[in-house]
């Protein structure tokens, strides 16, 4: 047997489960196990269950209680991408069953996104209706966690603002994926981005036609959906990698689904092909300091930051580059919250059912950060940030405005 055979069969029985020693290592670090008697567990939902081939209409119980936040795969000895088979036989199980408005609403955040910002006032008339439909119970009766605010859509979107932003000449380029949350609900973040790689030499450049990472469609059952966003995306990926200009995504869990997910869901080699091209902003921003091409005529930034590090962006491996980055800065202090799991997960703490589990996750990162006496929270993570802001009542920010605050 080739080596190249033997390394590819051995992908698809990590993918496959068939690795699993049922060991229940990720069942011991799994958070929503330790918020929830009712989660059998990762372990029993995928590998052990999933591989029996079990008929359409025999399912474990407890399919739905995965909020895939990966504690599961970092845990596995073995190696096995255990979330991965959970989110495959989810949406399995989608192909069989109806999906309820509420999963139909949370699942496609993009569609709504993009009727929201074609009206003039889109969303100023949509913000008002979240507040109004929130206080009316209206979301409630959804399935809509209640205590939860939505999040708002910007007056103008990140594409649009881009625009307005003359690009320099430049041989130095990156295509920058905002994703459906700096675009549509927080486009400074992107701008900060663009200010920070304008500065340091570089031409900005964006691609209108890639679509959502397809996040949200793979934790509610969308599996078909989401591989037509990945087949769209990953063939613009590769055509930007054709002519040497990185893709560069400010949001760790579009970067995870766009440079891990799509290969372990759907296994095309096209796949791990266009991840070789996608870059976080700080590991690429920490790149440029091992090649001493960081610019470094930073302000003096006096602040003390707490970082909360995204489960989606420990699952990458790349460690903490925004920390390595911050501490260019002078002034800037950066100590690590080191508190698990936020809870949200995407969408997951936005469902009735779920918001319970998501804050008694959370609890220990609250209580990390309102004992903290740093001045400010940073998370790269867009629901973190949100959660954050549920529990702790600070505002967090995304360590690129730091950044950019530095070069202003």
């Amino acid at each position: 047997m080739s080596d190249t055979k033997m390394i590819e069969e051995d992908k698809q029985a990590v993918y496959s489960g068939d690795h699993c020693l049922s060991c229940t290592s990720c069942m011991a670090n799994c958070p929503v196990m330790a918020a929830s008697l009712e989660y059998r567990g990762p372990k029993l939902v995928a590998p052990a269950h999933g591989r029996m081939h079990f008929s359409q209409d025999d399912y474990e119980d407890s399919l739905d209680f995965c909020s895939n936040c990966k504690s599961c795969d970092r845990a596995c000895p073995s190696g096995v991408a255990v979330s991965t088979l959970n989110m495959l036989m989810r949406g399995e199980y989608y192909r069989h069953h109806p999906h309820s408005k509420r999963d139909d609403m949370l699942a496609h955040g993009e569609r709504m996104a993009k009727l929201v910002s074609a009206i003039p006032f889109g969303s100023t008339f949509a913000n008002l209706g979240t507040k109004v439909s929130g206080a009316l119970g209206v979301l409630s009766a959804m399935g809509i966690a209640g205590q939860r605010s939505m999040p708002s859509y910007a007056s103008k979107t990140f594409y649009r603002q881009f625009k307005d932003i003359k690009q320099p000449k430049s041989d130095k380029k990156v295509l920058f994926y905002p994703g459906c949350s700096i675009n549509y609900n927080g486009p400074h973040i992107g701008i900060a981005f663009v200010k920070v790689m304008n500065h340091n030499g570089y031409e900005v450049l964006v691609d209108e036609g890639m679509n959502c990472c397809g996040s949200p469609l793979v934790v509610t059952g969308y599996l078909d959906e989401a591989k037509e966003h990945a087949d769209n995306n990953v063939s613009r990926i590769l055509k930007w990698k054709e002519q040497g200009i990185p893709v560069v995504v400010c949001c760790t869990s579009c970067s995870l689904m766009l440079r891990a997910e799509y290969a372990e869901l759907f296994g095309e080699q096209r796949m791990e092909d266009a991840a070789e091209n996608i870059y976080d902003a700080f590991e690429f921003l920490e790149e440029l300091i091992s090649k001493g091409e960081l610019k470094t005529d930073f302000k003096r930034v006096d602040k003390k930051l707490i970082y909360h590090v995204p489960c989606h962006l420990k699952t990458q491996g790349i460690g903490t580059p925004a920390v390595s980055v911050l501490k260019q800065v002078p002034g800037v202090e950066v100590e690590l919250a080191d508190a698990g799991c936020c809870g949200i997960s995407g969408n997951y703490g936005f469902k009735k059912e779920k918001y319970d589990i998501s804050m008694k996750i959370g609890e220990k990162l609250f209580e990390r950060i309102k004992e903290s006496t740093a001045d400010d929270v940073i998370c790269d993570c867009p629901t973190c940030r949100m959660q954050i802001k549920h529990g702790t009542q600070t505002d967090p920010c995304h360590p690129i405005e730091i950044l950019e605050e530095a070069y202003r």
